[in-house]
């Protein structure tokens, strides 16, 4: 009767089941890791660089024309805002690279400012 018990549903006799050990080891986790980085690293960021801002009507916006100016919030000589993605992450000064514009870093926002800025507005 007790052998009727035991024995599975085809006849055969029931035995714990046996798993392979899941555990990583440390070279196998870091390896993990790095991947996990690497695929972080290829993401794509939008980087811009804000001079100014400003509000004009759109009376005054179609009456603009070449050589129109149009007058911006900042004073000459403020810190260039630094925007990852439309977030403020650096404030730097303008210069020239290779004829090109670039921007030096001067200040980097702290990391509780970052994250103030992911909330609501």
């Amino acid at each position: 009767m007790e052998q009727n018990a035991q024995a599975g549903i085809d006849g055969q006799a029931e035995r714990d089941a046996e798993f392979p050990d899941l555990k990583v080891d440390g070279e196998a986790e870091k390896q993990e890791k790095v991947r996990d980085l690497e695929f972080l690293l290829d993401i794509p960021l939008e980087v811009s660089v804000e001079l100014g801002r400003t509000t004009i009507l759109i009376n005054d916006l179609l009456q603009l024309g070449q050589g129109s100016v149009i007058e911006l919030t900042k004073l000459a000589g403020e810190p260039l805002e630094i925007l990852v993605n439309g977030k403020l992450i650096a404030r730097g000064e303008p210069v020239v690279v290779n004829e090109k514009f670039g921007v030096r870093i001067t200040d980097i926002v702290s990391p509780i400012e970052r994250i103030k800025q992911l909330g609501p507005k």
